[in-house]
């Protein structure tokens, strides 16, 4: 790193502040320009108050000392620290090293709680050439666009096979099909264990925040899951029932016999495995979400949830078995796409999280 130059975060940029307030009125679900808080995107809005590449810091709360990259016409909010280099610095080159940084640990620094602008500023950071940033940055660039692809991908194909499960048993709907309950052929399982008891065992852990940050599961030994959760086997599908104005439906590829999940999905089985296709695009479907959304209890939208096995009452109609095996074979090869592409992802982002660090430090050099 002899040729790397030692600056403060403050000298290396063209603006270093924070974004502006916006009335929760003025944000919905859809609108011409994301909103972005300390998390990231938080709604939409008619209105913007930035437009280009930047870094978002998150500077309060838990997300305090998050790092983002944005490319684009955006309103950033007070909650967001927004970051932009100058002559000295490539944007996207100090999104990557920031985040490697650990920013949170800097709130205790400040007079007030959060992280602060001025002690962002004040950060010592070592840098190479502006042309060597761009090249280190354009490596670990190229990965995330690969994996961010794939999950353009993945969408494409949710909508797809929502699609086909919409023109099959919604719009072609027969009066001779017979109607029944979600629970006549989809039960909830049950099975739960404490994973604290086996401490160095590695548990796949699909919990809430490991899917709001990429739909990937986490390994982590079992003394660092403080609760108890759900065992996930084998032709399961997760919803949420935490908060459903956020729609979060996850279709596991098991990697291990330690999967778990958080208390807050919904562990749903279909009892016959060869209509799983069919039971999962089931719980998929606009018309179930509508009817899950009918059953919500609570005040706020942060705690609002529904009973589980409300759900199993759900009723629909449905064809003989051969409609529906003819059905599996459309949709199946959809499923196990999502989940290569999801695998692929994984394996994109622990390459970047290995070379990351040590293309930070100089350890690795780009020739």
């Amino acid at each position: 790193m002899t040729s790397w130059k030692t600056y403060r975060l403050g000298d290396v940029c063209s603006r270093l502040r924070s974004g502006k307030g916006i009335p929760a009125s003025e944000v919905s679900a859809c609108g011409k320009f994301a909103v972005v808080g300390g998390n990231g995107v938080r709604g939409y809005t008619d209105t913007s108050n930035f437009n280009g590449q930047c870094v978002v810091v998150g500077r309060q709360g838990a997300y305090c000392g998050n790092v983002r990259y944005f490319d684009g016409e955006f309103y950033m909010t007070e909650h967001a620290v927004v970051i932009v280099g100058n002559e000295y610095a490539d944007t996207h080159f100090l999104a990557y090293l920031l985040s490697t940084m650990h920013l949170g640990q800097l709130s205790a620094q400040s007079a007030q709680p959060g992280l602060s602008v001025q002690t962002l500023s004040k950060l010592e950071i070592s840098l190479p050439s502006l042309e060597e940033q761009r090249r280190i940055a354009g490596i670990l660039g190229a990965i995330d666009d690969k994996i961010e692809n794939n999950r353009r991908i993945n969408t494409n194909l949710e909508l797809q096979a929502q699609a086909l499960y919409k023109q099959w048993f919604v719009d072609n709907r027969s009066d001779d099909w017979e109607t029944i309950k979600l629970g006549d052929i989809i039960e909830i399982s049950k099975k739960s264990i404490t994973p604290a008891q086996s401490e160095n065992t590695i548990f796949e852990h699909y919990s809430l925040p490991a899917f709001d940050d990429g739909i990937q599961p986490v390994f982590e030994k079992g003394k660092d899951i403080k609760s108890s959760k759900f065992i996930v086997e084998q032709n399961m599908f997760l919803f949420s029932k935490l908060n459903p104005r956020i729609k979060r439906i996850w279709l596991p590829n098991i990697q291990t016999e330690n999967a778990i999940c958080s208390t807050e999905f919904i562990p749903y089985k279909p009892k016959d495995g060869s209509m799983f296709g069919f039971c999962y695009s089931i719980v998929n479907s606009d018309s179930f979400y509508e009817y899950v959304l009918s059953l919500t209890n609570g005040s706020t939208g942060s705690h609002q949830r529904f009973h589980p096995i409300d759900t199993l009452d759900y009723e629909l109609m449905i064809p003989n078995n051969d409609y529906i095996a003819k059905f599996e074979e459309l949709v199946m090869p959809i499923y196990r796409t999502i989940a290569r592409n999801r695998m692929e992802c994984k394996n994109l982002a622990t390459l970047r999280d290995t070379l990351l660090p040590k293309l930070m430090n100089g350890e690795i050099k780009i020739e």
